[in-house]
């Protein structure tokens, strides 16, 4: 049986993005990333312009991810997140290849990418499904 971070692991890599919540000047902030998992640790892709990068380099931060817009009650829904240090990465071709491209823009900007690595000191999982949509087929 899975533990509980390997199961989370898992769940993450069945999506493409994520958002990344830590603190900037004092107050709560979240961005999207987007993400892969390599070795056992989260690698972040975020764009350099808006600078949200600069407020989780070096900071233990939170990353979260889930398919609530796209489970069903028979497939069931999940979230996962993760705490641990986030630092700066210069990704592998293998793990720059796991992304796949990147966008063109980001608010009208040329997207300039930045890699983040996260590595998990806590994970959690938390599921949803229905038994009756499951009897009911």
């Amino acid at each position: 049986m899975p533990t509980e971070e390997q199961l989370a692991l898992e769940l993450l890599r069945r999506t493409d993005y994520g958002r990344v919540a830590t603190s900037r000047r004092a107050l709560p902030f979240l961005a999207v990333a987007r993400h892969v998992v390599a070795d056992g640790r989260i690698l972040l892709r975020m764009h350099r312009g808006l600078g949200h990068h600069q407020a989780c380099v070096g900071s233990v931060v939170a990353y979260g991810a889930d398919n609530l817009s796209s489970g069903t009650a028979r497939s069931g829904r999940w979230t996962v997140q993760f705490l641990g240090p986030c630092e700066p990465a210069e990704p592998t071709p293998a793990e720059l290849d796991l992304f796949g491209p990147g966008p063109d823009h980001v608010d009208g900007e040329v997207f300039a990418p930045v890699h983040l690595r996260l590595t998990p000191r806590t994970a959690r999982v938390h599921t949803w499904t229905s038994c009756t949509a499951a009897a009911s087929s």
